[in-house]
């Protein structure tokens, strides 16, 4: 479990694909110290630290994850946002984000507005029938809050600090990213109908 509140960047140092699984080689960010089977989120997957290094550790991915993420598309030099676990009694500055992502989806749309910026995203219809205004949603594993819905477009709006601090600032229109719906409401709606 994570709370969608980036800790760090960092570069993608390699990638290699065998056997159908993708390894991703990550710069370790000054001072982590992460062990083996630890979970990361890397722009919003829940990732297992497979091997560490000095200066690095590695990832590995799933066709699964390959097929609904933009883990696929890593490349070398690829900056990504991390996040470790959450560890009991710390708080939730975000809001609860599992890592498990529902879709990569583009953005249709970049507005500027004075050092701010809104982006509008386009997931799919039925995910984002899902999503509630002023709720909660995890953009490349960043907590966000919905500001606008618009047919089947989101938009989120993002303060400078926001993108400063990850890499949804060096975006632009076409990107895809990783996109996590609160779940909170499905269980609850899965509750109410019991």
């Amino acid at each position: 479990m994570f709370s969608g509140i980036i800790q760090a960047t960092a570069r993608v140092k390699a990638v290699e694909e065998a056997k159908k699984i993708k390894r991703v080689r990550i710069e370790a960010p000054r001072g982590w110290k992460l062990a083996l089977g630890a979970s990361v989120n890397v722009d919003g997957v829940c990732s297992t630290v497979v091997k560490k290094g000095a200066g690095y550790f590695d990832v590995e991915y799933m066709p699964e994850t390959l097929s609904k993420t933009t883990v696929g598309k890593f490349t070398r030099f690829n900056l990504v946002n991390l996040e470790r676990s959450l560890k009991y009694g710390q708080p939730i500055d975000g809001h609860p984000v599992q890592g498990h992502v529902d879709c990569a989806a583009p953005i249709r749309e970049i507005v500027q507005k004075g050092a701010s910026r809104e982006f509008v995203i386009k997931p799919s219809a039925p995910l984002a029938r899902a999503a509630i205004l002023h709720g909660s949603i995890a953009i490349n594993g960043v907590s966000l809050t919905i500001a606008k819905k618009h047919g089947p477009n989101i938009t989120v709006a993002l303060i400078p600090y926001t993108l400063k601090h990850t890499n949804l600032g060096s975006l632009k229109v076409g990107d895809l990213v990783n996109v996590e719906f609160d779940h909170s409401r499905a269980y609850l709606d899965k509750v109410r109908r019991k």
